[in-house]
C-alpha cells in the first residue's frame, strides 16, 4: 500500500510539471468547472479549479515535498503497526492542500483550509497514547481556530460587500469599492482595510506568525515526516498562499 501511494504521488508530481509548463511557460491559464455547488438568488458558487501561474508553482512545490515525505515515511515508519493509517493521513493532508491552492473561490479555499487543519490534528496526535501528543494536537487546533474565525469573518464580509466569492470577480470589483466606508465599533474604516485585516488574522494563525505561533513547536510531537510536511510545504505556507492569492485586496488597502 505505501509503495502504491508513492507511485501515485510520483505520477502526480510529473503531471504538476506538465501543468507548470502549460500555464507558466506557455501562458495558458485554465479554469476547470465541475458543477454547481451553492445556487441561490443572492450567491452562486461553482465547484471549480483555477490554474494560473501561482497555483501551478504551488502545486509543483507541494507534490515535490509530499513525494519526498511519502518515500521517507516508508522506511521511517516501517516498524510501526499503524503505517497504513499514517500514510492515509499524509495523503489526505496533501489532498486538502491541493484543494486549497487550486480553489476558484473563497468557500472552496476554506474547505481545503479546514481540511489541512483537521489532518494536522490527526497527524500530530498519531501516537494518541501519549498525553503530550494529545495536548499538542489540541493546542494546534484551538490556536488555528482563532485565525479561522478571522478568515470566516472575511468571507462573510466579502459576500456582503462584493456580493461574490469568486476570486477573479472579487479582484475586478475591489477597486470600485476600496474607499467604501463601514462602521466598526463606532469607527469608520475602509472596506478593503477591514477585509485585509480579517484575512491577515487567518494568515497569522495558519502560518504560525507572532502571537499565534505557539502551536508550531509542539507540532514536533508527531512523527518526523509530519513535521517535514507541515513545516516545509503545506500547512504553514497556506497563509502565504492566501496573501499571494488576495494580493489585489491587500494592495488596495491602506494597511500596506
Amino acid at each position: 500500500m505505501p509503495n502504491f501511494k508513492c507511485f501515485d504521488f510520483r505520477v502526480s508530481f510529473f503531471l504538476s510539471i506538465i501543468s507548470f509548463y502549460e500555464v507558466c511557460i506557455c501562458k495558458s491559464i485554465c479554469i476547470v468547472k465541475l458543477s454547481n455547488w451553492i445556487d441561490s438568488s443572492y450567491l452562486q458558487i461553482k465547484w471549480a479549479f483555477l490554474f494560473d501561474s501561482l497555483t501551478c508553482c504551488m502545486v509543483v512545490v507541494v507534490y515535490f515535498i509530499s513525494t519526498l515525505v511519502h518515500i521517507y515515511s516508508i522506511d521511517y515508519m516501517k516498524s510501526d503497526p499503524h503505517i497504513p493509517r499514517f500514510m492515509s493521513y499524509l495523503s489526505l493532508f496533501t489532498f486538502f492542500m491541493i484543494i486549497l491552492i487550486t480553489s476558484n473561490n473563497l468557500i472552496q479555499l476554506f474547505v481545503g483550509w479546514e481540511g489541512v487543519g483537521v489532518c494536522s490534528y490527526l497527524l500530530i496526535n498519531f501516537w494518541f497514547s501519549r498525553i503530550q501528543a494529545n495536548k499538542s494536537a489540541l493546542k494546534a487546533m484551538f490556536i488555528n481556530k482563532i485565525g479561522d474565525i478571522g478568515l470566516i469573518l472575511g468571507i462573510c464580509l466579502s459576500s456582503y460587500g462584493l456580493g461574490c466569492l469568486n476570486f477573479l470577480t472579487m479582484f475586478s470589483l475591489i477597486e470600485q469599492i476600496s474607499e467604501y466606508k463601514m462602521i466598526f465599533l463606532t469607527y469608520q474604516i475602509n472596506f478593503s482595510d477591514m477585509l485585509s485585516f480579517l484575512f491577515f488574522i487567518g494568515v497569522i494563525g495558519k502560518s504560525a506568525q507572532f502571537g499565534l505561533h505557539i502551536w508550531l513547536p509542539d507540532a514536533m510531537e508527531g512523527p518526523t515526516p509530519v513535521s517535514a510536511l507541515i513545516h516545509a510545504a503545506t500547512m504553514v505556507t497556506a497563509g502565504i498562499f492566501l496573501i499571494l492569492r488576495c494580493c489585489y485586496i491587500f494592495e488596495s488597502s491602506n494597511l500596506i
